[in-house]
């Protein structure tokens, strides 16, 4: 949402072709309101915050307001105030119906009242089918071809239901750490270093991904009632490690208001507009919330109602090998080094112990000890004398510990394929 208030800024900064130095002297801070209403049985959540007049200022939270959603037949359910500016519904005593209308109704700590307009939950068809297609992209300002998977989503029948329609994903996928440790090192003296088998070797992980970009259609006069082969992501293997082993991606399908859809495409463009004073000026993105006691405040964000269907599936690497396609090249090393990698003459001015190489690694907090390497012959388990040492190994802590970069955890709702 600051990239809003920015733009819209930006529409009076760049409206004649001589230089502007913006002056914010008269800067107001806005309300921003992100929330959304569907049919599934869980908590909905309202945001509040407001605009700061610095680009790259974070949000202020808006944390002493009352919010209430109303429904078309009075009931008023009033939403938790869960701090940092959250605000959400019990689950076991508000959940959306489909043909209901609703209204948000926020009450902020210095005495002003915001409304929603009333919108309505239009029924959604289900997702029939989501799957993957090899596919390229043209990426970068020389027009660089990438090759990788389309996944796309065909739907059933919108007959006699509203024709707009949004998505949202979520990725999760599985992958191996390139160094997890595999044994503890133990200091016991000046001379004398023990090194231990870590009991359990983390190496598989998870990580997880909200979609970003904003997906959009609509059904328009005399064309199918149907989705057919809607885009939904494009993923290249050479750039991300997401189709190393097994993938997963859940979709969710909104049917959206005429407004709300023209909501999400204005805010589109906005994203996509360049900075060049030539390129199209953005698009002014209207708010369905407002002040109810000066219609001139300008209100961003919008209060979402929509009915939801979900479908996931799971892609595993196995699968695409016939695809021809890149594969992923992990830029994680291991640091193998002993106190010969650094002769007396160098700038150290003596060669270090093998104590301090591991503090020299360690007390960086960038790294973590992986494994040792001994002489031809010798045995790990217990105290190790420095003439068994050839080498200590270590990594960053991103290419050894599964938290860095995602969980250890396994998803509930993970199966694995292969």
């Amino acid at each position: 949402m600051k990239r809003i208030f920015a733009f819209i800024i930006l529409v009076a900064a760049v409206s004649c072709i001589d230089p502007y130095n913006l002056n914010l002297k008269g800067y107001k801070s806005l309300l921003v309101v992100e929330g959304l209403v569907t049919n599934e049985n869980s908590s909905y959540k309202i945001k509040l915050c407001r605009t700061t007049s610095s680009d790259s200022s974070v949000p202020e939270k808006v944390t002493d307001a009352n919010v209430y959603i109303s429904d078309g037949d009075g009931a008023k359910t009033h939403l938790q105030n869960c701090g940092n500016g959250y605000y959400k519904t019990d689950s076991t005593s508000f959940t959306g119906v489909v043909g209901q209308k609703y209204t948000l109704q926020i009450l902020t700590g210095d005495g002003k009242e915001y409304k929603s307009e009333e919108c309505i939950m239009f029924p959604v068809p289900a997702i029939d089918t989501i799957y993957y297609e090899k596919g390229e992209e043209i990426s970068g300002s020389l027009g660089e071809s990438i090759k990788g998977i389309k996944i796309y989503l065909n739907s059933g029948s919108a007959t006699g239901m509203n024709k707009f329609f949004r998505w949202t994903f979520e990725e999760t996928w599985k992958f191996f750490l390139d160094s997890p440790p595999r044994y503890q090192c133990i200091i016991i003296d000046d001379t004398t270093l023990s090194f231990e088998e870590v009991p359990v070797v983390k190496e598989t992980c998870w990580k997880k991904n909200k979609s970003g970009n904003i997906v959009t259609y609509s059904i328009l006069a005399g064309q199918p009632e149907y989705i057919d082969k809607q885009e939904i992501q494009f993923i290249a293997p050479s750039k991300s490690d997401r189709l190393t082993h097994q993938y997963s991606i859940l979709v969710k399908q909104y049917s959206i208001s005429e407004k709300e859809y023209d909501f999400w495409n204005n805010l589109k463009k906005v994203s996509e507009t360049g900075g060049d004073i030539f390129d199209s000026q953005p698009y002014l993105v209207i708010s369905n919330i407002h002040n109810v006691n000066d219609a001139n405040e300008m209100v961003l964000g919008y209060f979402e109602v929509s009915a939801v269907s979900q479908k996931r599936i799971f892609i595993t690497a196995h699968e695409l090998d016939t695809l021809n396609l890149p594969h992923y090249k992990s830029d994680c090393v291991e640091y193998v080094k002993s106190p010969d990698d650094w002769p007396p003459s160098s700038s150290m001015g003596s060669s270090p112990t093998w104590i301090e190489i591991y503090h020299m690694f360690m007390d960086s907090g960038d790294f973590t000890f992986v494994r040792p390497v001994l002489k031809s012959g010798d045995i790990l388990g217990g105290p190790v004398g420095q003439s068994k040492l050839l080498k200590l190994v270590f990594s960053t802590k991103v290419c050894s510990l599964c938290e860095y970069s995602g969980v250890s955890a396994k998803p509930d709702f993970w199966v694995d394929l292969e």
